[in-house]
């Protein structure tokens, strides 16, 4: 079939539009620069996809993307933090959705897929995650954004339509066009330090994430909510998956989570002066030291989706950081042996 791709320039849209064409569908992408299309399939080893020039936010170039599809997947979103890009992030990602989820709805487009995330219910310290769960509101811009878009998309689902939702964790793997927060972490980890606190990290293989889209833009049945998360590790097993992967040992801090938080409130004022290549933010400090896990048992069950190990997903990503000079051969050991030092 023929599936509209928003969002495909970056890392879940690319990788999503790259296993649909695997699987022998046709793309076409809403794109705001070829050029940047161009360079992020030739990473992928494929020439640029059928596109359309334009944005989500405006709804005469969604409606021509959406024409002649019969699937839309909609991975775009402005993900900005700053105060002064609030009204931005909270309008084009209202008309986002409005307009590419609610525009295939309305085209009777039989299959739409759209990439929530777990920050949308996320709750601090409280039950773990099923796909279940109720809306919170965000604290920033663009978690209020993805729980408005969230609101918009269930009362869509509640009267039928054939949207079906994924919540990821944290995103992981390689070929990633512009190192997603949970790359950024990744580095930082190896390349710095593995903050041992309370709490754990969850992932989600991109290449896996990928894979459910694809089962689910296939699926003929009705709407739906999918968890798409792998185990959950503490800290400590974190840094234990990087040894075995590096064959080295990756430098580890305890710290109470109290005090992590307040590093990330600091980091937040300290980013507003002089912005540094540090994952330091309130908000992540808090996923960091306040998160209880999701439960994506039932989406792996339901789409038959077999998951990439935490040890295999860090090791090919640091191995293509490398490649791609994001990070250096010292502290990656074996992954990188006989590679220039």
């Amino acid at each position: 079939m023929r599936v509209m791709i928003s969002g495909a320039t970056g890392f879940v849209g690319s990788h999503t539009a790259v296993a649909l064409l695997r699987a022998g569908h046709e793309v076409r992408c809403l794109v705001r620069d070829p050029a940047k299309l161009e360079r992020v399939f030739a990473a992928h080893g494929r020439p640029a996809p059928e596109h359309v020039v334009g944005d989500i936010a405006d709804a005469a170039t969604v409606k021509q993307a959406l024409t002649g599809c019969e699937a839309a997947v909609h991975a775009a979103a402005v993900v900005a933090m700053q105060a002064s890009r609030a009204r931005e992030v909270l309008e084009t990602n209202a008309l986002g959705v409005e307009n590419v989820v609610g525009g295939a709805v309305d085209a009777g487009l039989t299959s739409v897929v759209y990439v929530s995330s777990v920050g949308a219910m996320f709750v601090p310290d409280g039950p773990r995650l099923t796909q279940d769960a109720p809306v919170v509101s965000g604290e920033n811009p663009y978690a209020r954004s993805k729980s408005d878009a969230e609101r918009t998309v269930r009362a869509l689902q509640e009267r039928g339509a054939p949207i079906r939702s994924t919540y990821p964790a944290a995103v992981v793997g390689p070929l990633d066009p512009g190192l997603s927060e949970a790359n950024h972490a990744l580095r930082t980890f190896v390349r710095d330090v593995v903050l041992i606190t309370s709490s754990g990290f969850q992932l989600i293989d991109v290449r896996d994430l990928a894979a459910m889209h694809v089962k689910l833009v296939e699926r003929r049945d009705g709407p739906g909510r999918y968890i798409a998360a792998g185990p959950y590790l503490s800290w400590r097993e974190v840094a234990d998956t990087l040894d075995a992967a590096t064959g080295g040992r990756v430098r580890r801090l305890p710290m109470p989570g109290s005090w992590v938080r307040l590093a990330g409130r600091l980091g937040d004022a300290l980013k507003q002066v002089h912005d540094f290549d540090f994952p330091l933010t309130r908000e992540g400090m808090v996923f960091a030291t306040r998160w209880s896990g999701a439960d994506g048992s039932r989406t792996l069950a339901e789409l038959g989706v077999s998951l990439h190990p935490a040890l295999e997903t860090f090791a090919d990503t640091l191995r293509w950081m490398h490649a791609a000079g994001l990070i250096d051969a010292r502290p990656l050991g074996r992954l990188v042996d006989g590679a220039s030092r």
